[in-house]
């Protein structure tokens, strides 16, 4: 059994295509590591996932180029390192690791389970690996499975027949709703089989839309977790594995093998202000400006905003009509207080008169998304000129059955709510208010309205909203039919109604801006539906 070995877990925040700022990253913590390793996420040289960059061949050449100068820069370096990245092998690209020493590539090795599911597609742009063997270094036989290798017996069997010591697992896994505890499960089976400790490092950060959670961990033999680092931040911890230094560090390093239960709205809140803050500053944003309404769904963007990027840097902007009542006004102004951000309010009454001059007969749903694209308009060229990104702020819900303006409310280069139904909006939002009142009370307690005409109720057109999320996760995450749904309690006529409203909505959602995945499937890539669709239930 591999002992008095020294592991550096490197849980960094790569940017995508960044080639120099991830190298200089990595030679931060390498040049500095008194291990006898450091293990790197997936794919730490160009950030996962790189997509159709790994297609163009000078992009391939970089990489290689900024390999070769990692090589060269870790002569004299104590440690060695385990570095990944897109990799050419007899003109083949394969998603590769490589185990660097003192200025030579000591081994390479290529991933043999490509995910081809959900997010990913990797069996699109890469060559499938062959069964790893170990990989040797000062003696010690490491056992190294990339990213979905775990998630596979035969993979870890490989290693272990071949006298491999212990698992290491470079990681770029995104984070949904209790991923952790899948991630946890898998690692026990490899243990299980193999009897083997496993090292487990995930990438950290946002990349469009999927949110990187880290959470890297180091499980024993045992199958127990001995610590874990922190979750949505960057953080580099020093595992030995020695009796003693293994009992030491549980109690100093990461965090206890006896976890908290877990709060699922704390938890998605973290990835709403990760997925965001990232997608800002990686794209080079100012800031961003949002349509503060009253309503639950901008204060809910709102709160992340200026938690992720810094109140100064949030412009909220109310542009009320004749239908917006005071209460909405009040409220909206006191959000904008409470946070602190810059607020003002530009009616549209104005561009609306000059719409029906031009238009004087607009039926009563064209006035009402007039009036949407209306405030569209204004927040783009208020964004025009101050370089910040407008923040779309519709939920999953109303995604789901279009009940959005196309170039209205849909305007925005991101949405951080795409993927919360309407219900979790309101649970997260009551999370947030547990100590004190940062969205005033009665954005939460009223009914919601998109005030576009007298007495408007969302209900009015929708089921109410735990009807309706209920239905529409069981249409989604689920795929499950009518008769399935009806037996949890829903009229047979309204899972029908649903489910037309979320097919005809489909080029709507075309056409939507991205936004942090949290649910297993998100609109977007997660799920891809055709617009043209005659199947019906």
């Amino acid at each position: 059994m591999i002992d008095n070995f020294s592991i550096t877990l490197a849980q960094l925040n790569p940017t995508v295509g960044d080639l120099a700022g991830n190298k200089a990253k990595v030679l931060n913590v390498w040049r500095e590591a008194e291990s006898d390793l450091v293990l790197f996420s997936e794919m730490i040289v160009c950030g996962y996932p790189p997509e159709d960059l790994v297609l163009k061949p000078f992009f391939l050449k970089r990489v290689r180029e900024t390999v070769d100068a990692l090589v060269q820069e870790s002569k004299g370096f104590k440690a060695a390192a385990l570095i990944g990245c897109p990799w050419v092998i007899d003109g083949k690209t394969y998603n590769a690791v490589h185990l660097i020493h003192d200025g030579k590539i000591i081994a390479t090795q290529t991933k043999c389970h490509l995910p081809n599911y959900g997010v990913f597609d990797e069996a699109r742009i890469f060559a499938t690996g062959t069964l790893p063997a170990p990989m040797e270094f000062n003696g010690k036989k490491l056992g190294v499975l990339i990213c979905e290798d775990m998630w596979f017996a035969d993979t870890a069997a490989q290693l272990k027949d071949q006298g491999a010591e212990i698992l290491l697992v470079p990681n770029g896994s995104p984070f949904e709703i209790s991923k952790s505890e899948t991630r946890f499960d898998l690692a026990r089976k490899r243990v299980a089989e193999t009897g083997l400790p496993l090292v487990y490092v995930n990438q950290v950060g946002g990349q469009d839309e999927l949110v990187f959670d880290g959470g890297s961990f180091v499980m024993n033999a045992d199958g127990e977790i001995v610590f874990r680092l922190k979750a949505f931040e960057e953080d580099v911890v020093v595992y030995c594995h020695s009796a003693r230094e293994t009992e030491e560090s549980q109690n100093t390093k990461g965090d206890s093998s006896s976890l908290p239960p877990r709060n699922d709205n704390a938890v998605i809140y973290k990835a709403l202000c990760l997925g965001l803050k990232d997608y800002v500053l990686k794209n080079g944003f100012s800031g961003v400006l949002i349509g503060l309404s009253g309503g639950i769904d901008s204060a809910l963007s709102a709160v992340v905003a200026c938690d992720a990027l810094g109140a100064k840097n949030v412009h909220c902007v109310m542009m009320p009509s004749q239908f917006t009542s005071q209460n909405s006004l009040d409220d909206a102004k006191a959000m904008a207080d409470n946070l602190g951000c810059p607020y003002e309010i530009i009616p549209i009454a104005a561009p609306m008169a000059a719409f029906e001059s031009v238009i004087p007969d607009l039926s009563d749903v064209a006035h009402e998304n007039m009036q949407s694209r209306s405030r569209g308009l204004i927040l783009m060229a208020l964004s025009n000129s101050s370089g910040k990104m407008v923040l779309s702020t519709g939920n999953k819900s109303e995604v789901a059955v279009g009940y959005a303006t196309l170039y209205g409310d849909m305007c925005g280069g991101y949405n951080v709510l795409k993927d919360l139904y309407k219900t979790q909006v309101y649970a997260v939002s009551e999370w947030i208010n547990r100590d004190q009142e940062i969205i005033p009370a009665r954005i939460i307690t009223k009914a919601p309205t998109a005030e576009l005409r007298d007495n408007q109720l969302d209900q009015d057109s929708l089921p109410p909203y735990e009807v309706l999320d209920d239905i529409l996760e069981c249409l989604i995450e689920h795929d499950m039919d009518v008769s399935e749904i009806a037996v949890r309690g829903h009229a047979e006529d309204e899972v029908p109604r649903v489910w037309r409203l979320l097919d005809i909505a489909e080029y709507k959602r075309r056409q939507a801006p991205p936004g942090v995945k949290i649910t297993s499937r998100s609109f977007g890539r997660d799920r891809r539906y055709p617009i043209t669709n005659k199947f019906r239930c």
